[in-house]
């Protein structure tokens, strides 16, 4: 098993993810993008009855709880650095009864404590917002530790959505561009993160073999079901979000809530018009998987 490494930072998260309401957009969040997207499975991928899943940076729980509430045969893990979500989720799979779900507290930017090769299927949601770009190609080759032969990485990123609403428009510029100061983007001026681009050839660098690609568009313009639930989710993230934008030095607090209330307000007009475009990009363990980390440190380098 991968040792710890003390040079990597503890968390990049641009919100604290200790704060009651970062539970509660991530509830919401994790809802309106499962039915979206079409479901937990959308591409068609199939696992063996008996098969373990792990779900990174999994937040409350809702994607994991769903798989294993559809699929119990199924040993369904997840894995948060939130020590209070992974508690919370843990309390909505004992209230559900769900004894093939496990939730526990791990930094995915540190190595997991899973042996080799447990895992048939791995999936992670917008991971790309705490991510840095050196710490994808570590997380990759963990993912290729922990799956089996044949085993699958599943991951759907998606970069700021397109709206109608200015001060929307500006929030989301700011946003990117406090990512790409602090060095946790693809993007070469900050327009954008840059994941979407990027992610399926960080799978094929990392030596996963048939890499796919699935995209998915979820209109959340006024009158569309999905409106409240995409609104909920940005009004509490315009809130607490602030302070990484101001950290960074892109725009003052009072400036912030200004633009705030504006987009609020133009959410909620009936001309309001959005839509979230997300890439989902998956990729299968070769056949013969790599060698193990005590193998790899006993080769010459």
């Amino acid at each position: 098993m991968s040792k710890p490494d003390e040079g990597i930072p503890s968390s990049t998260y641009v919100i604290d993810p200790e704060q009651a309401a970062e539970l509660a957009r991530l509830m919401q969040q994790e809802r309106v993008v499962t039915e979206g997207m079409g479901g937990l499975f959308p591409e068609g991928q199939e696992l063996p009855e008996d098969g373990r899943v792990l779900d990174l940076a999994c937040g409350p729980g809702g994607w994991a709880l769903e798989l294993a509430f559809a699929y119990p045969q199924l040993s369904v893990y997840g894995v948060d650095i939130s020590a209070s979500i992974i508690e919370y989720a843990r309390a909505q799979a004992q209230s559900c009864r769900l004894e093939n779900v496990h939730f526990r507290t791990m930094n995915i930017m540190q190595p997991l404590a899973f042996p080799d090769g447990f895992f048939d299927l791995i999936n992670a949601r917008f991971i790309a917002w705490f991510m840095t770009p050196a710490a994808w190609p570590r997380l990759l080759a963990e993912c290729r530790r922990l799956l089996k032969p044949g085993g699958i990485i599943r991951l759907t990123e998606g970069e700021p959505p397109l709206t109608t609403s200015a001060a929307f428009e500006a929030l989301m510029d700011l946003a990117t561009r406090a990512l790409q100061r602090a060095g946790q983007s693809f993007s070469p001026d900050g327009r954008h993160v840059g994941i979407t681009p990027m992610l399926p050839r960080l799978l094929r660098q990392a030596g996963f073999e048939e890499v796919r690609l699935r995209a998915s568009a979820i209109e959340w313009s006024s009158g569309t079901p999905a409106h409240y639930g995409f609104f909920k989710d940005f009004l509490i993230a315009f809130e607490i979000g602030r302070p990484f934008s101001v950290k960074l030095g892109l725009a003052t607090l009072e400036e912030l809530e200004r633009l705030s209330q504006q987009a609020v307000a133009e959410m909620q007009q009936d001309e309001f018009c959005a839509v979230s475009l997300l890439l989902t990009v998956w990729g299968r363990q070769p056949a013969t998987a790599p060698a193990s980390t005590s193998e790899q440190e006993g080769q010459p380098g």
